[in-house]
């Protein structure tokens, strides 16, 4: 991990120098639905309730992003509280609070163009309105911002033991620049490469997503199809790993 970014490193290694602050719960009581956020005033349930389809809203506010996705990292946002240990043990013991993080995680994908496919598997897959996933992509390449949001999300989601989840969305995520050329921006790339495809604590995960990644970006011809990101999501259910990497001759 010598050449990581010291966030990821951290990340990676579950933060051993932080600590646990027992007075504070903010993260807690708003995924229990009962702490409004800050700046905005809303319930978690709210901003799912109100905020879907809201595209310049999620684009344009910037404190929501911390107490939808909580992390024992500081944001921008200082009306937000890093995640403790102990608010992390209370809410991965409460389905409703889970129910609640992958209902935010459905809000984002929304916002980027896609959804959630499998819950299951992870699976991720373009909006079903073509006109809709075109103009998200085309946002998200743009405006940079949302590819700290992403490493945010996915560090969040590997905290509450949804790694799944980061499975589906970064294979979708090559699967996109691999055979469509959609997503292909130098800066998405970049994030994808050093931060995003390092937000997975289970190592053979990681190094097979990375080995795949780094075979995509060889441009020896390999083509990391659908059909291979879901075979890959498939193996990883039934026998609890991606598989190998792709051979040459594939």
């Amino acid at each position: 991990m010598q050449n990581l970014p010291s966030d990821i490193q951290e990340f990676l290694e579950s933060y051993p120098n932080g600590s646990d602050d027992r007075s504070l719960s903010d993260n807690l009581q708003f995924y229990s639905n009962r702490l409004r956020c800050r700046p905005d005033n809303l319930l978690v349930e709210q901003i799912h309730e109100r905020w879907i389809g809201d595209y310049d809203k999620l684009e344009y506010k910037h404190g929501f992003i911390q107490w939808l996705f909580p992390i024992r990292e500081y944001g921008m946002n200082y009306e937000s509280q890093p995640l403790q240990p102990h608010e992390l043990e209370a809410l991965k013991s409460d389905p409703y609070a889970i129910s609640r993080i992958i209902a935010s995680y459905k809000l984002m994908l929304d916002f980027y163009g896609m959804r959630l496919v499998s819950l299951e598997t992870g699976e991720v897959g373009r909006s079903l309105a073509p006109r809709n996933y075109m103009a998200r992509y085309k946002n998200l390449v743009r405006s940079s911002h949302n590819n700290l949001r992403i490493s945010r999300i996915l560090k969040c989601l590997s905290e509450f033991g949804l790694e799944r989840l980061n499975r589906g969305f970064l294979l979708h995520v090559l699967n996109e620049q691999s055979q469509s050329k959609e997503l292909y921006s130098s800066g998405i790339r970049g994030s994808m490469d050093r931060w995003w495809a390092n937000c997975l604590r289970n190592d053979a995960d990681r190094a097979w997503i990375q080995a795949t990644i780094a075979k995509v970006r060889a441009g020896n011809g390999f083509v990391f199809t659908k059909e291979l990101y879901r075979e890959a999501l498939k193996r990883r259910l039934s026998n609890g790993h991606l598989g190998e990497a792709v051979s040459d001759e594939a």
